[in-house]
């Protein structure tokens, strides 16, 4: 791999911003850090699905993971499952990688969205698999034989933990798209090859430090992008395998997505801030001004206590205690549906708290 100027020049700027040590301390307030989180872990396993073909809209899947629902299709079970293994890479991140995690990896992410369950955390046992473009037919790749995969994993493995320092020195965010790479070329599983890629990506990342980027959807900007996303593949397998390609198109995405949600964390404070001037003198948690946000901009007018627990990683009485107490004051009615509980808009919100 060459390292040009421009890839120093972002690999540089991406140390000073993802790894928290100057610029970013004070990017996310420490209060509003878990509901980031929640919702970048969703954006990402949404983004992350719609890459391999999951037909729904971010709304629709939205409600779903923050409602806590079951799947109802395919496309409901590919982001499910990636939103679980987000949170499964977010815990693992101080486990070392072995090839038996990369297949429990595997089975969160395809769990009953693969023709044969057989398939689900297991690696390819033929030769069929192969990478083609869609509208040609154009073989793109032809990984290497089943035969070699498992040698392979073991040598990703080592090459994951960094039992291969001794040979060469890869810059960790370069590495973790060399990873992201590699699981392409491979092609271990049968399907399901893009998402656990992706996935190990950011398991690197936040292994080695770089805590921000789990606030942050790359999928996203990838989802906007795929033309060059499947170019930066070709070219690096067309020259050799050089991964310049590859790395440069990650840094661009990395950094896009950065930028993004600075901008969004700018958005949501200026808000919070208006309605911080709205109310007061009132006695509303941020929890509750981010409702309160929300039914003012008509973004939504249902909630139920499994969602506000689930969505700001809050306890269920403290979300029922959210809930409860907005009811009180007659910003929301509640209602039952079945066995759930419906808190819905009480209508004249703007006027109730002036």
């Amino acid at each position: 791999m060459n390292t040009p100027d421009e890839m120093q020049r972002q690999l540089h700027e991406l140390d000073m911003n993802l790894g928290g040590s100057l610029h970013t301390g004070d990017l996310i307030p420490s209060e509003e850090k878990q509901r980031y989180l929640v919702s970048s872990l969703m954006e990402e396993a949404i983004a992350s699905s719609q890459l391999e073909g999951a037909v729904t809209t971010r709304r629709i899947a939205k409600e779903m993971l923050e409602s806590n629902r079951k799947p109802r299709n395919h496309s409901e079970q590919m982001i499910a499952n990636n939103y679980a293994a987000t949170q499964w890479i977010v815990h693992h991140k101080s486990t070392d990688l072995t090839p038996d995690l990369v297949l429990k990896l595997h089975q969160i992410v395809t769990a009953n969205t693969l023709q044969s369950s057989n398939e689900e955390g297991a690696f390819r046992d033929d030769d069929e698999v192969k990478v083609i473009d869609v509208q040609t037919g154009t073989v793109l790749h032809t990984p290497p034989t089943y035969k070699k995969v498992k040698m392979l994993m073991n040598e990703f493995c080592l090459f994951a933990n960094d039992r291969r320092t001794d040979r060469f020195f890869l810059h960790p965010i370069a590495k973790s798209t060399a990873l992201h790479f590699l699981i392409g070329y491979i092609h271990p599983f049968a399907d399901g090859n893009g998402r656990t890629a992706r996935a190990l990506f950011y398991w690197y990342l936040i292994r080695k430090g770089y805590w921000l980027i789990e606030y942050m959807s790359v999928s996203r900007i990838i989802l906007r992008s795929k033309a060059q996303y499947a170019r930066a593949y070709q070219y690096t397998e067309l020259d050799d395998i050089d991964l310049t390609y590859f790395v440069l198109y990650n840094l661009n995405a990395i950094r896009i997505s950065l930028g993004d949600l600075r901008k969004y964390i700018e958005r949501k404070n200026r808000e919070k801030n208006e309605m911080l001037g709205l109310l007061t003198n009132a006695e509303y948690n941020d929890r509750q001004v981010v409702i309160l946000q929300e039914l003012l901009n008509q973004k939504k007018n249902v909630y139920t206590v499994t969602e506000i627990e689930v969505r700001f990683g809050v306890s269920n009485q403290t979300a029922r205690n959210d809930l409860n107490q907005l009811v009180e004051r007659g910003i929301l009615v509640s209602r039952k549906s079945g066995k759930t509980v419906q808190f819905i808009s009480a209508g004249d919100i703007e006027k109730k708290l002036k």
